[in-house]
């Protein structure tokens, strides 16, 4: 299994791919979409049997991704709660 860094490391940031959003490397797939089709029930191997070349290791490396960026975010409610 590979450590934090190595998993980040498939993450990459180029200004002239998909408008400077964090993609696999190697890939135009944004870490926001492989997270998305996650999000929507996608099963992992459902996205590597789409997306030929995407591995295990990259869908994983999304996921730390996102967790690490909200590590030192603040949240505030949109809207109050109503009982």
């Amino acid at each position: 299994m590979a450590n934090d860094e190595q998993l980040l490391e498939r993450i990459t940031f180029d200004a002239d791919v998909m408008v400077g959003k964090p993609v696999v490397r190697g890939t135009r797939l944004t870490v926001e979409f492989i997270l998305n089709l996650l999000a929507h029930g996608a099963m992992t191997t459902e996205i590597l049997d789409e997306y030929t070349g995407l591995t295990q290791a990259d869908t994983q490396a999304c996921l730390l991704f996102a967790t690490r960026s909200l590590e030192n975010t603040s949240f505030m409610p949109l809207a109050a709660e109503t009982r």
